[in-house]
């Protein structure tokens, strides 16, 4: 299959909860293919369903498309030339179109009761046979529509449905797909309250916006062939289609709530970065001709292409993902990793809600010497609590180094050489560690334990030069003070 160009494509997801992983893959691959062929990606919000779409859920979506980076080129609040960009706002088009299919004859009335259409369908089930509607209400004489309408008696439009013959398409991940019409059965393309189902409003939406390729989950196929019959009857352009394969949990089950975390507003809160979610995403079903694991968006939309795309189901792997994310802490810029940061501390009490330039400075640094241990941005704070509080918690181990002479001199030595400068940096503090080996005559452990365990309470964490630097002169002739009197105990 040729691309179509230029190219549009869409995410089109329900303001009915939060952001599903799932979904927030599929807006993911549609952006690196909107983005790989220099293409239009539009953000179109399918609210149709009253009763569960909310307008918290609306915002929460462009929260997290934002945070995602996933930037479109039109949406419901960037506007666009095919706009407006919310279901409920293009009903009068719906009605429009059906109409439309009503007067060339290729739609109907349909008074049938929800009562009457389940009996039908349990009837058909019961025997074995596919729940296709009979037709009954398709050759009611004009007179008789207009004496039901006049009486006031409730009634959907359906779609003409010839049941000879098959419809079928080529996807670009599984192939060619072909569906039989006779299991299709006359669908309802406007119900009795004026909404149209989701099939009808999709064609009209993705026909109106011009969209070129459907990307979408593999839950769509069996919509597709009714899509393609409303396209024809409509004498629209059909659009090219790739179904998805779908995200399963490590149970092979699909990817639930017993899983854990399934929407990303819950890994945004857990500490995972924006842009290892999206590396990690990426790979869930696609695999880059480089065979990278760690690969940037620049990456990722040079070599994205739906011929990489596996039709076999991806299997989310937390462990891959915390893998990832660890790789991403460790090597973004420290600025920005300490404003994504900030929130996990100010929740702690470490920093101020408010912070002063002092503070976001000792934090960067202490950032800077802990990110190495951590998968998670929450994960942060517990790996800090010695930068930010003076009484430690001492472990056993610590507490016993201590107690030895040699021990209590180094903490001696370094006392003196501490008060005899001004104050500490990297510089000063790896001269410091020099000058202490040959004073003391100690070195190694027998150097660098007792000093950790003076300072920490614990035997192992940051470089020496780093943590004194970060606690600065005072504190840590405080810690050392304490150091002895608990040797002395």
């Amino acid at each position: 299959m040729s691309i179509i160009n230029p190219v549009r494509v869409r995410f089109a997801p329900s303001p009915t909860g939060y952001l599903h992983i799932g979904n927030a893959r599929t807006a993911l691959f549609n952006w690196l293919f909107a983005r790989h062929h220099h293409g239009t990606f539009i953000l179109r919000i399918e609210d149709t369903d009253v009763e569960r779409s909310t307008q918290e859920s609306d915002q929460l979506i462009l929260e997290d498309m934002k945070w995602l980076g996933l930037d479109y080129d039109e949406g419901p609040d960037k506007g666009g030339a095919f706009g407006p960009y919310r279901q409920s706002m293009r009903l009068h088009l719906y009605r429009e179109y059906a109409q439309k299919l009503v007067d060339a004859g290729k739609a109907y009335p349909c008074f049938c009761t929800e009562e009457e259409l389940e009996a039908e369908k349990q009837k058909l089930l019961a025997a074995g046979r596919m729940p296709v509607y009979s037709g009954k209400c398709r050759n009611l004489s004009q007179e008789e529509v207009e004496r039901r309408k006049a009486a006031g008696i409730p009634f959907a439009l359906r779609f003409k449905v010839d049941p000879w013959g098959s419809v079928g398409f080529q996807d670009w991940v599984r192939g060619e797909v072909v569906f039989e019409k006779q299991y299709i059965g006359d669908f309802v393309i406007l119900r009795s309250d004026g909404i149209a189902p989701y099939n009808f409003a999709v064609v009209i939406d993705d026909a109106l916006m011009q969209i070129t390729h459907v990307i979408r989950g593999e839950d769509h196929i069996s919509n597709t062939p009714r899509q393609l019959l409303l396209y024809e009857a409509l004498g629209f352009q059909p659009p090219q289609f790739a179904h998805l394969s779908m995200i399963l949990g490590p149970d092979h089950t699909r990817l639930s709530k017993r899983h854990g975390a399934t929407s990303v507003a819950q890994y945004r809160e857990a500490g995972y970065l924006p842009d290892a979610l999206i590396n990690y995403l990426a790979l869930l079903g696609w695999t880059p001709e480089s065979g990278q694991e760690i690969i940037s968006r620049e990456e990722m939309i040079r070599q994205f292409s739906l011929k990489r795309v596996s039709k076999s189901a991806a299997v989310f792997d937390i462990m891959k993902l915390n893998w990832i994310n660890g790789n991403y802490i460790r090597n973004e810029d420290i600025k920005k990793l300490t404003a994504l940061a900030l929130p996990y501390y100010q929740r702690a009490g470490m920093v101020s809600n408010q912070p002063t330039s002092e503070e976001l400075s000792k934090l960067e640094r202490v950032i800077q010497v802990t990110r190495g241990y951590v998968e998670t941005l929450s994960q942060l704070p517990e790996h800090a609590w010695i930068f930010y509080t003076s009484r430690l918690e001492w472990s056993e181990e610590a507490k016993e180094i201590l107690k030895t002479d040699s021990a209590r001199r180094v903490i001696k030595v370094l006392q003196e050489e501490l008060k005899g400068i001004e104050e500490i940096t990297p510089d000063t503090s790896k001269n410091l560690l020099a000058h202490l080996k040959a004073k003391t005559g100690s070195g190694g452990k027998n150097l660098y334990l007792p000093i950790r365990a003076a300072l920490t309470g614990q035997t192992h964490g940051p470089e020496l030069y780093q943590l004194m630097d970060i606690l600065g002169k005072e504190e840590c002739l405080k810690r050392l003070d304490f150091a002895l009197q608990l040797a002395k105990a």
